[in-house]
């Protein structure tokens, strides 16, 4: 039996040298190509010739999609701008797989990082949980709040994979947490899951309706392929679902659901909230943070109704439960209840018309419009003032600007 053993082993080294000597045969610059798989780069044009792919070209392309596809849903919706959202992440032996490079989870763990910076900038009034599943369990990584470093140092720290993923588990338990929430609160689920099968203690369905009744609004992104339950369970609940292609069709899938959603009609009632303007302390004061229970020196916010320290803002005030905010973040979320209109493109036959006069130059970074070849190159226009802009101060203009300097110039002169 050894004899044997000392076979397999000797043949599986043999086939680890062969692998070995495969590699060994690619130079250095070889091996960076095929690391990079930089042949899917490139695209045919019209006379069959090879050329890469216009990176930027695509992005602008994609951004002006999207930017049209929310603006006909935007006009006279009621938004949800407190938000209470948990991110579900599935850490089932299925997002180790590597079809993702280097894995799921290592993609997810990125992404989601963006996702948590960019969510709480373009919604600083709301909330965020993050849930794992593993092992066929649910645990709650974070507790609902609204510091984005907490939840990606805590995220970062609990990457390991492995079991099966219970989808009904996770469910239960955002719905015990959600409940909680007070009632102008809009509820939400992100689940990223990379499995094909759910292993549940129970009836799903049952889960599915609660979660209904709860007015829990569920988006699903699979990573894998598409699944019936999951689809299911976005159909009842109001929210999403989609299946990530690959990495940058994941990015663009996982921040579409930055923005706050359309509130759904049953469930849209207007509340008025009661909300608090701390003052900033003194930098070397020294005070007990009523969140982490601990003394601390450096600059905190106090309560204005029972003059409890806290650390950060947004934030509910652990002893009078007062929410707590800046004037910037309400003006921060102003912005989606009156978006700026999308910019119209300007077209080719337009610009080859000699008889147009065209604005040589961006009226936002005073940029030339023209190409190297002296010709007109892609540009927008404001419906409004007429003032023509580059594509990225288009870009800039509506995600984070939300106003036209073309238009607040004619105001203002």
């Amino acid at each position: 039996m050894n004899n044997g053993a000392g076979r397999r082993i000797n043949g599986g080294a043999e086939e680890d040298d062969d692998e070995d000597d495969v590699n060994g045969d690619l130079d250095a610059w070889e091996r960076t190509y095929t690391d990079e798989r930089s042949w899917e780069s490139l695209q045919e044009d019209e006379s069959g010739m090879l050329r890469p792919i216009d990176n930027q070209a695509l992005y602008h392309s994609q951004y002006r999609r999207r930017l049209r596809s929310l603006s006909s849903t935007a006009a006279r919706i009621q938004k949800g701008l407190i938000r209470y959202l948990y991110i579900v992440i599935d850490l089932s032996r299925a997002a180790s797989e590597m079809d993702f490079r280097p894995s799921r989870i290592a993609v997810i763990a990125k992404h989601v990082e963006t996702f948590i910076r960019e969510f709480f900038y373009q919604n600083p009034l709301s909330q965020v949980g993050i849930v794992t599943i593993k092992d066929g369990v649910a645990h709650c990584l974070t507790d609902i709040g609204g510091s984005p470093e907490s939840h990606i140092n805590a995220l970062m720290k609990k990457l390991e994979c492995s079991g099966d993923s219970s989808l009904q588990n996770a469910l239960d338990l955002v719905d015990g947490y959600l409940n909680q929430i007070p009632s102008y609160g809009h509820r939400e689920v992100l689940i990223l899951y990379s499995a094909l099968s759910t292993c549940d203690p129970g009836d799903i369905m049952d889960t599915i309706q609660k979660c209904r009744k709860s007015k829990i609004r569920c988006s699903v992104i699979g990573l894998a392929a598409e699944m019936f339950i999951c689809k299911h369970l976005c159909q009842e609940t109001g929210g999403t679902y989609s299946v990530a292609l690959d990495e940058s069709h994941f990015k663009e899938l996982i921040l579409e659901h930055a923005p706050p959603p359309p509130a759904i009609a049953e469930f849209a009632v207007a509340n008025l909230i009661k909300m608090g303007f701390p003052q900033r302390a003194a930098e070397g004061s020294i005070s007990i943070c009523s969140c982490h229970k601990e003394a601390k020196v450096g600059a905190g916010y106090t309560c204005p109704r029972c003059k409890a320290r806290a650390c950060e803002l947004p934030t509910e005030c652990c002893v009078c439960g007062l929410t707590l905010v800046s004037s910037p973040h309400l003006a921060r979320s102003y912005h989606h209840l009156f978006p700026i209109a999308p910019f119209d493109e300007v077209t080719s036959s337009h610009l080859n018309n000699p008889n147009c006069k065209l604005q040589r130059n961006c009226f936002g970074c005073q940029q030339s419009l023209l190409d190297p070849g002296n010709k007109p190159g892609p540009a927008v226009v404001c419906p409004k003032c007429k003032w023509y802009f580059c594509l990225d101060c288009d870009i800039y203009i509506h995600e984070s600007l939300h106003n036209c300097p073309g238009c607040d110039s004619l105001r203002h002169s």
